[in-house]
């Protein structure tokens, strides 16, 4: 009779089959390292997510009690700024103000934590809050949310554009989906994904052959139908060919003149590759021009300070964000010690916003001031896109490009320019009040007619449909402008505008969309006749 573990294992012979016996017996040998596994590379362990400092139920924080100095600085500056809408508005009963009390906010809205009125008892008369206040709640959670240090999923860019598949410009929704972007889960997610890509995407879906702007919706006037045909030439191929990299090899460089550029010249480089993105055969030179124009960084600089324990890596950048105007690449590193002691947390964001802080400097980074004869850097990014910055007024610059220009090439952009406000700088001798902007001769008063003599294309944004209207009224009345173009885009709203709400340091209920509007003008065409030689007239 046999032994009953030789029975045992006949069973288990039975049961696994012959080959789970093998496995069973690889698994039971011992282990050997072999030749050629000593060369081969251990496996790294995978990155765990950082810990966020806030989660998605406590966003919500009054400002004075804000966890990061950015927004505690903030509410200060807007207590210092705006002034209570029910002192303001001169007809409540419900508290008088004496001449040596003041009326800037100093309470805090329970609701969305912004301060907003002098006093909890005009808080409670005031009836218009409630029309805003969750609006300001929504940019209060938005804000804390940015530094609460989670991973944001929505800022990860797809690469490039499969040939067989197609873009549609007809709302963000469907582009994130046909550009292959992560899924934009909540609203916040859609805010922050779409106030970092509405700078690129307003030119890309303004010039793409799939524009949702075109003659039958009436957005693109006969004369703006001819512009963009030109323009799309050189950004696409023939129909039918292959819309690759390779493709333009021999197509001319498409130079982007972005003016009075303030915001969108500090955004990071991979955000605007995302533009060479939509155009895969052809290549791009961005030029960033203005005197806000954020430069790099001087190469012998010190790294940032590390953030303390009670900021976040995105607090820091918005602290940097602060910076005084830099006017020229320093290179000392003792005066680089001492500005970034002097750093404000918080600069406020009225009348003339400051220049952005230096932008890091990129390996292939160089200096353009031999150049351009102003301060400026070029860093060829990527072999399709090349970014320029020139921190000066385009009329300082004007006369280096005037004879390069080609409407098959070249396009102008401006974002928010703010045509119909006044100058801060010029006042007329007339009358004594100030220019507006369009007609100050120390801002768009001699650039705007030397563009529309290029006859290249001028596409402009508004951040509110006041805005809008304000700008156009200051085109059609101002000096050398007026008359003096024709419409490539009819105004209307920006389907690639930001969806995030910007709230205004001097008055809280001031709120507005970054490139919310757009619209497009060029230099009006003289048509010449040839006078025949017996004419009499």
């Amino acid at each position: 009779m046999a032994p009953p573990l030789l029975h045992s294992r006949s069973a288990l012979r039975a049961v696994l089959g012959p080959q789970s016996r093998q496995r069973l017996l690889c698994a039971n040998r011992p282990r050997t390292r072999t030749l050629f596994n000593f060369f081969r590379r251990s496996a790294k362990p995978a990155q765990e997510e950082p810990v966020p400092l806030l989660t998605e139920d406590n966003l919500f924080h009054p400002f004075s009690k804000s966890p990061f100095p950015a927004i505690r600085a903030r509410g200060e500056v807007i207590q210092s700024l705006a002034k209570c809408p029910v002192c303001a508005s001169g007809h409540c009963d419900t508290h008088v103000h004496t001449k040596s009390q003041s009326l800037a906010v100093k309470f805090e809205c329970p609701d969305c934590g912004f301060p907003t009125h002098c006093s909890h008892e005009h808080w409670m008369a005031d009836q218009e809050h409630n029309k805003y206040c969750s609006r300001l709640r929504e940019v209060n959670e938005d804000d804390h949310d940015l530094r609460s240090g989670r991973k944001f999923r929505e800022f990860e860019m797809p690469g490039p554009q499969a040939y067989e598949e197609a873009i549609s410009f007809a709302n963000w929704d469907v582009f994130w989906y046909t550009r292959g972007f992560p899924s934009m889960d909540t609203e916040r997610s859609r805010r922050h994904a779409s106030k970092i890509l509405t700078y690129p995407l307003t030119i890309g879906s303004i010039l793409h052959q799939n524009s949702g702007l075109t003659l039958s919706n009436q957005r693109v006037t006969p004369e703006g139908s001819r512009s963009l045909a030109a323009l799309r030439t050189t950004l696409h191929v023939p129909p039918g060919a292959p819309d690759t990299e390779e493709a333009g090899a021999s197509k001319p460089q498409m130079r982007i003149f972005i003016l009075g550029a303030r915001a969108e010249s500090s955004l990071p480089p991979h955000a605007w590759e995302q533009l060479c993105m939509l155009f895969p055969s052809c290549h791009f030179h961005l030029f960033f021009i203005g005197p806000q124009v954020s430069l790099p960084r001087p190469a012998n600089s010190p790294p940032p300070k590390p953030p303390n324990e009670s900021a976040t890596k995105e607090d820091t950048i918005t602290n940097q964000s602060a910076a005084e105007n830099v006017s020229t690449m320093h290179t000392s590193t003792d005066t680089s010690k001492q500005r970034e002691e002097d750093k404000p947390v918080y600069v406020p964001n009225v009348y003339e916003p400051a220049t952005p802080a230096p932008i890091a400097r990129l390996k292939r980074t160089r200096t353009s001031v031999e150049l351009y004869g102003v301060p400026s850097y070029t860093v060829p990014y990527t072999p399709q896109l090349t970014i320029t910055g020139l921190q000066a007024n385009y009329a300082e610059v004007h006369a280096q490009f005037q004879d390069t220009f080609d409407p098959y090439t070249d396009a102008f952009f401006l974002f928010s320019p703010g045509f119909g406000f006044p100058s801060p700088s010029s006042v007329s001798e007339l009358d004594g009040k100030p220019y507006l902007q369009i007609a100050s001769p120390t801002e768009w008063g001699p650039v705007v007619p030397a563009l529309l003599a290029t006859r290249c294309a001028i596409y402009v944004t508004g951040f509110s449909p006041a805005d809008v209207e304000r700008d156009i009224r200051s085109i059609e009345t101002a000096p050398d402008v007026a008359g003096e173009f024709e419409w490539v885009i009819t105004p209307g709203e920006n389907a690639f505008g930001s969806e995030k709400w910007e709230v205004a340091d001097f008055d809280p209920r001031v709120m507005v969309k970054t490139n919310w509007g757009v619209w497009g003008i060029r230099g009006k065409g003289r048509e010449v006749r040839e006078r025949g030689s017996f004419s009499l007239f």
